[in-house]
């Protein structure tokens, strides 16, 4: 289950960090600091929602 959880991350947490990036731009936050922030807190965020979507392909299974 880990390797598909690993897998999934590289979608989820790319997804997840270019959706947090567009929204601090869109936000009006265009330094360096804040893009890179908010990219850093997508790919957090994507970890437990990849270990998540990969228990329930499992489970489903």
């Amino acid at each position: 289950m880990l390797r598909l959880a690993f897998i999934l991350y590289l979608f989820i947490g790319s997804t997840l960090a270019g959706s947090a990036m567009i929204a601090a731009l869109v936000s009006g936050f265009d330094t360096t600091q804040p893009i890179i922030l908010s990219a850093a807190i997508g790919a957090l965020v994507g970890l437990p929602v990849s270990w998540f979507v990969a228990q329930a392909l499992y489970r489903d299974a």
